[in-house]
């Protein structure tokens, strides 16, 4: 299991935090982000609505801010979607991308910081997917092993490698980029029967990635997926799974029952199966893949966000037409108990050149969370404040 040094960085509420890189995200904070394919859309957050204030009750007490549980056992956990940071060798950012994630650094701070790689760092293997010369409508992407680097300056502890475009560049490419991440000291998740634990103020966290390719953990096998969270549950007094599922594309926004597909593709059962994983003992899931977002949905108590959407796409890579541009930073606060203390969406969009910004002044992405979440579980929803906090 790769390790590198503990380091001190400006947390959520202006506080420093320790960080400890892991290879199993849980719970933290505020996470999000995602990628987006070249399918056009627009956006429709006009038609979202505040939702209504929580009813408050002078029985009960107020429940306490996010800072003071921090310090009663719980740990912060932050996640993104989907992450591009170029297409090598002719689509890069500005600066050999440098500063690539300079304006959601803040934005991104917790206990334990993730987000999904969706591409391979790795030099040209001489092998791609797409064949040579490649097929047309096939999508092959790679940035720079040092571009590792530049995950590890914005805070990135973790980063899950189960997706669609690990492999793009053949099994040497895949390896490369785990190599690239050791010695950056980042690290992943995602083989089969991977399990990364990290342990982050003396909660030990296991993250375990999904997906519905060869060589990760199954999204379409129920029993393997069962059974690796079980199995993570005796390792660790959390456990968070990372998931790449459901179809792609700009019309896909929402989260419906049954399985979804994507040219032919099995992309899995997006509700069965994060309602699985909870049964098997998982405390927070955390889904990409759509490169759009979804809804969000408490299920027995543990909070499931179906996709995060993009979060970057560097030199271009990703479309920003409509609703494929926003993303969000997911923040999850949980007891070591696995109890859920706290959370928070903060909205991203990506710029000109595909870099993360927060989109602090529109809030577009928590808009569409929070109408997404109200059409498509209106009785199992999370409830969203204009504030960006998550509730029951």
């Amino acid at each position: 299991m790769n390790s590198h040094p503990p380091r001190q960085r400006q947390g959520l509420f202006g506080r420093p935090v320790l960080t400890i890189t892991i290879v199993l995200a849980a719970l933290a904070g505020l996470a999000a982000g995602g990628v987006a394919f070249a399918r056009a859309g627009s956006d429709d957050a006009s038609r979202w609505q505040e939702p209504l204030p929580a009813p408050t009750s002078s029985a009960s007490a107020p429940a306490p801010p996010l800072e003071s549980v921090a310090a009663q056992g719980t740990v912060t956990l932050s996640a993104t979607g989907d992450i591009m940071m170029s297409n090598a060798p002719h689509r890069m950012p500005p600066a050999g991308g440098k500063g690539f994630f300079d304006s959601v650094e803040q934005a991104l701070a917790a206990d334990l910081v993730m987000g999904n790689l969706e591409q391979p760092l790795t030099e040209n293997t001489g092998t791609s997917k797409c064949g040579t010369p490649p097929s047309p409508n096939c999508f092959a992407f790679r940035s720079p092993p040092s571009y590792a680097a530049h995950l590890a300056d914005a805070g990135f502890d973790l980063v899950n490698t189960a997706n669609n475009h690990a492999k793009d560049f053949g099994t040497r490419g895949a390896r490369n980029t785990r190599a690239a991440l050791d010695e950056a000291g980042v690290k992943y998740t995602g083989n089969t029967d991977e399990i990364t634990v990290v342990e982050v103020k003396g909660v030990r966290v296991a993250v375990i990635g999904f997906s519905s390719y060869a060589g990760a953990n199954s999204l379409i096998d129920l029993d393997q997926a069962r059974s690796v969270v079980e199995r993570a549950g005796q390792q660790a007094d959390l456990v968070v799974v990372q998931v790449h599922m459901g179809a792609e594309g700009a019309g896909e926004q929402h989260v419906r029952p049954g399985t979804e597909t994507f040219h032919g593709e099995n992309r899995g059962d997006p509700v069965k199966f994060s309602h699985t994983v909870i049964d098997a003992g998982a405390d927070l899931v955390v889904g990409h893949g759509p490169h759009v977002l979804r809804g969000m949905e408490f299920y027995r108590g543990k909070l499931i966000a179906y996709s995060l959407g993009n979060f970057a796409g560097g030199g271009r890579t990703l479309s920003r037409a409509g609703v494929l541009k926003y993303g969000g930073i997911l923040h999850v606060t949980l007891g070591k108990d696995g109890s859920y203390a706290g959370g928070k969406l903060l909205s991203t969009a990506m710029s000109s050149e595909g870099l993360p910004t927060r989109d602090s002044s529109a809030e577009q992405g928590r808009k569409l969370v929070a109408r997404l979440t109200a059409e498509d579980f209106p009785e199992t929803g999370a409830r969203l404040g204009a504030d960006g906090s998550i509730t029951p």
